[in-house]
């Protein structure tokens, strides 16, 4: 689009998540008018770490955000699979991105407020809950449970799992429970019985249960995570200490320990979902983002990447694009055949007996495990 379309343009982005913040810093660099609409009256995210991969980072640098996110972070080399008891199945240098090599493992609470940071003050309007999305063809409506209404050229679905402009616009599917419980937690790197030695990833596997040691050395801490089978589809399930310690039985005693000492009050549970592929992203003025799109499983650890890997192909597109009809049918082009294969892969799992290598499907041949 030519510079003054991009400035004229009009963009309602719906939720401000990674996906809405990263979309909004993305859509604002282009020129055009952003404003972001979030239903929650304060912006928390929960207590858990993730890593932030080399080609997100490397959006990061091209948004001129790059040090706000670095410094609230800290950069990994690998990620290491280990048994129960801690003997390795396998690592492998994370996937490079060009010159970036490094994944930064950041609490979610600090990458959200990072992101919001860098937004223009007053384009983030908390307390809106989206009712309804009218689809106008050329312009959509959006109407709040507060009473405002507001039209924009450009509407994007950055609205979760449970979006409802997928639900009103593009498909009415539930999400698809896993068979999977995540119970995250932070605790003090003091705490950790001595198990974060760097600031690599570790997973260990066993059992149908996964324990993950993602440290956040930079605060003094570590995001202690375990994803364990369970039938029980509630969306936050209650569990006890009880629970917990079964599920992490026969695992290295260290990490037992770590179970048994948590602050269930501090303990994030909830069950895991995902969403089926959809077959359509966008009309001509309405398009989906991150999660409203293609929600995925944790175990590729891939779902903020991918909001925000969207948001910077979005801007690209419309870029790219003589209209925004035809930038949302580009962008959906480019990022579904990604998206629909990462929710593939990781709806896989991963058991001790199947694990091929550490990126199965994401892993470029010409990628080493050279640091």
């Amino acid at each position: 689009m030519q510079l003054s379309d991009l400035k004229n343009l009009d963009v309602a982005i719906v939720g401000a998540g990674y996906g809405g913040a990263a979309a909004a810093k993305a859509l604002s660099l282009l020129g055009a008018t952003v404003n972001v609409y979030e239903q929650a009256n304060q912006i928390r995210e929960a207590g858990a770490g993730i890593g932030l991969r080399p080609s997100t980072m490397n959006r990061f640098r091209e948004w001129g955000i790059f040090d706000a996110i670095a410094k609230v972070s800290s950069p990994s080399d690998r990620f290491e699979i280990l048994t129960p008891i801690g003997d390795p199945i396998m690592e492998e240098a994370w996937p490079a991105s060009g010159e970036q090599t490094k994944t930064h493992l950041i609490h979610r609470g600090d990458f959200i407020d990072a992101l919001l940071s860098v937004l223009p003050e007053g384009m983030v309007h908390l307390g809106h809950k989206l009712e309804t999305v009218r689809d106008k063809g050329d312009s959509s409506v959006l109407t709040f449970a507060n009473g405002e209404t507001v039209e924009a050229d450009l509407v994007v679905g950055a609205d979760g799992i449970k979006s409802v402009v997928r639900r009103q616009l593009f498909s009415d599917k539930d999400p698809v429970f896993s068979g999977e419980h995540a119970y995250r937690a932070v605790i003090s790197t003091d705490d950790a019985y001595g198990m974060v030695v760097d600031d690599n990833l570790r997973m260990y596997i066993g059992r149908g249960t996964k324990i993950y040691l993602l440290p956040l050395r930079h605060r003094g801490q570590v995001s202690f995570d375990i994803t364990a089978l369970c039938p029980d589809s509630t969306w936050a399930p209650q569990v006890t200490k009880d629970d917990l310690l079964e599920t992490v039985e026969g695992f290295d005693e260290r990490l037992v320990n770590i179970t048994r000492h948590l602050d269930m009050d501090t303990v994030n549970v909830r069950a895991v979902y995902d969403i089926d592929p959809i077959d359509t992203w966008h009309s001509d003025s309405v398009v989906l983002m991150g999660d409203a799109a293609h929600s995925m499983l944790h175990h590729q650890g891939q779902g903020a990447n991918s909001a925000v890997e969207d948001a910077g192909a979005l801007a690209d597109a419309l870029r790219q694009s003589d209209s925004v009809k035809e930038g949302l049918a580009l962008f959906q082009a480019i990022r579904k055949p990604v998206t629909d294969k990462l929710q593939e892969v990781s709806r896989q799992g991963w058991s001790e007996g199947e694990i091929d290598e550490v990126f199965p499907g994401q892993k470029p041949a010409s990628t080493t495990s050279e640091k």
